[in-house]
């Protein structure tokens, strides 16, 4: 390992399917309950990915590895590093642990970066970021890729918190307004901080607000990022305003819980009689039956399982784990190393089964 960064210009790109140690370099106190972690390879590398991605770490938390996806608020545009910005949840098992455990110098495993919610292929001249909480880490990315870039990109970033102690980025993203007069941000505050007053818009957004921070926001592309309840209120919002939804881009899950019961489930449980094939989990000793064309996850939870699960897509890698006897037929998007599928491993998500399956979870 060395130390000596900058790194090299030609260094090497990080390969996930090679690559998969990160090392943390700094840990940087944003808010009250709010880190940001900085990685970067062992021996440099150059880490090439979209504003917006994610990366799935694997973390080893309380005697076992817990996959689990961050979004990398850095941008792709300063490639020595990446970083992500995790908010403590209270009883959050992995957010507690990185806020605990994490430290300069530990190493820990990643897969990535992936996922397909960012801005750089759009050709859109003008755009609008909504975020809540946590919800700014892609917008932040996406935000400092365009500005580096000297993208000339007309941006309008309006984001939500409960106080102004709880804004995330506040002192970056006012230096990144003062730099760009393409640039502007838009606090709105549920209510003031124990040691501040909020002087700007209090309470949630709603459609007058948005009219008056960004006036032309019926023009502009918008990408959305929060807690659900956030993206439901804001998408309807938007709709009700006659905004033309076919410019509304939203992250497509919620990394900080795990997956709710699909539409496809239903489906799934009218098909169990007539089910191909069983599936055995040998670590919660449960036995369910899956039809040939179904994804596991998908029985499992119509059988009442929950089993750790984000993007349903084969992209996380979070519902990754041995397949101990069987063949299915499994259509990742990259969630999965090549060595981790000749070791045996699959992901529930997108395997269908070709015969009874015995699995290790």
């Amino acid at each position: 390992m060395t130390d000596k960064f900058p790194a090299p210009l030609d260094a090497p790109v990080w390969n996930p399917e090679t690559d998969e140690v990160l090392h943390c370099r700094a840990v940087i106190q944003e808010t009250h309950d709010v880190r940001t972690f900085v990685f970067t390879a062992p021996e440099p590398r150059r880490f090439l990915f979209r504003p917006g991605q994610f990366l799935t770490f694997v973390l080893p938390v309380g005697g076992e590895d817990i996959n689990r996806c961050y979004t990398v608020s850095s941008s792709p545009s300063r490639p020595y590093s990446v970083a992500i910005t995790v908010k403590r949840v209270p009883g959050g098992v992995i957010s507690n642990w990185l806020h605990d455990t994490m430290r300069e110098g530990m190493d820990v495993r990643a897969l990535g970066p992936m996922g397909d919610f960012s801005c750089d292929l759009s050709p859109a001249r003008k755009f609008l970021f909504l975020s809540a909480g946590s919800g700014i880490t892609p917008m932040m990315s996406m935000s400092r890729f365009l500005l580096d870039t000297q993208s000339g990109r007309d941006i309008a970033f309006v984001h939500s918190a409960r106080s102004p102690a709880d804004l995330i980025f506040r002192t970056e993203l006012a230096a990144m307004e003062q730099a760009s007069g393409l640039f502007r941000t838009t606090y709105v505050c549920e209510g003031d901080a124990p040691f501040e007053k909020w002087p700007g818009h209090k309470g949630r957004l709603n459609i007058a607000v948005l009219g008056q921070a960004t006036p032309d926001f019926m023009e502009r592309e918008v990408y959305v990022c929060g807690p659900a309840p956030y993206m439901q209120a804001v998408k309807a919002m938007l709709a009700d305003a006659g905004f033309d939804m076919r410019r509304y881009h939203e992250e497509s899950f919620d990394f900080g819980t795990l997956l709710e019961q699909e539409p496809e489930v239903a489906e799934v449980t009218q098909e169990l009689e007539d089910a191909a094939y069983t599936i055995s989990f040998t670590k919660s000793r449960r036995e369910i039956a899956c039809p040939s064309g179904t994804p596991v996850l998908a029985a499992a939870r119509a059988a009442g399982m929950r089993l750790p699960a984000s993007c349903a897509k084969g992209m996380c890698g979070t519902c990754k784990c041995k397949l101990v006897s069987g063949e299915v037929d499994m259509q990742h998007q990259g969630g999965i190393r090549q060595r981790e599928i000749d070791q045996g491993f699959i992901l529930l998500c997108c395997s269908r089964p070709l015969s009874d399956l015995v699995v290790e979870r």
